[in-house]
């Protein structure tokens, strides 16, 4: 038992540290909302919308900016619950969290006229963040991303920009640019059809040898081990077993479809 404590504390050297400029702007993001609601709206801030976006921030916080995002890099499923909660929970939550009111004023300044024109359709931006999303997790393009650290910094936060356009027609703060019914079910399959592929290639070379199978041997390596360590045998056995990429994507399948039911019943309610 020890000996595992000396292994992680060794592994999160130097990472278990709070994320203070992210911080900071969280806070800021959270003093301005909580202006505009009060100058804008009727809303108080422990009322349903409000709730639901500062929970968004504090996940956000929780899984960014505080020490406890370093033991993304312990797991490929510890780096999936990661990003899961990052593309699928954070982005309803946070667009729920818009008063109908103060975004119709929103929309009426020329800056976000300007913004909105860059937007992608729904449907091309869920193309565009299913390739960027299964690109990210092939080794070729990870082992570059993790030598220029303000890249893979650029390349995240466009897939966090993209995922709000996956969930814009399902949660979207103006109700007439939701889809209902019919229009509404087809979109939300077409969503998953078009994640499959990412969570394929992990439950797919689970069954490939395992660990031994040089995909997962390379992608742990680069997701889940220190820069300057090289060797996958310094990994903890309870992780980076054979059935962890399995676990990996079936959790990114569950977060999804959670992702999906949380945010079909908030906007039922």
């Amino acid at each position: 038992m020890k000996g595992d404590f000396m292994y992680y504390d060794f592994l999160l050297l130097g990472h278990l540290v709070w994320n203070l400029p992210l911080l900071v702007l969280l806070i800021g993001i959270s003093f301005l909302y909580s202006y505009l609601i009060k100058r804008y709206t009727d809303l108080r801030l422990f009322n349903k919308q409000p709730i639901f976006f500062f929970l968004s921030l504090c996940l956000i916080c929780l899984i960014l900016g505080s020490p406890l995002s370093a033991f993304s890099h312990l797991s490929l499923s510890l780096h999936m619950i990661q990003m899961s909660i990052l593309y699928f929970i954070i982005p309803p939550l946070l667009l729920v969290g818009i008063p109908p009111q103060l975004f119709a004023r929103a929309i009426r300044t020329s800056l976000l006229q300007k913004i909105g024109k860059l937007f992608l359709t729904p449907k091309l931006a869920l193309m565009l963040f299913s390739a960027l999303f299964l690109l990210y997790h092939l080794p070729f393009l990870l082992e570059y991303l993790s030598q220029a650290p303000l890249i893979q910094s650029i390349y995240l936060c466009i897939l966090f920009i993209l995922s709000f356009s996956l969930w814009w027609p399902i949660v979207s703060p103006d109700h007439r640019q939701r889809l209902y019914k019919k229009q509404k079910k087809n979109f939300i399959l077409l969503t998953m059809l078009m994640l499959m592929p990412a969570c394929s290639l992990f439950i797919l070379s689970a069954f490939i040898d395992g660990v031994q199978n040089p995909y997962l041997n390379q992608l742990a390596v680069l997701l889940c081990l220190p820069t300057n360590s090289n060797s996958l045998d310094l990994l903890a056995s309870p992780f980076h077993s054979k059935y962890d990429p399995l676990v990996a994507g079936t959790l990114m399948i569950g977060i999804h479809k959670s992702g999906i039911m949380l945010s079909t019943r908030l906007v039922k309610k």
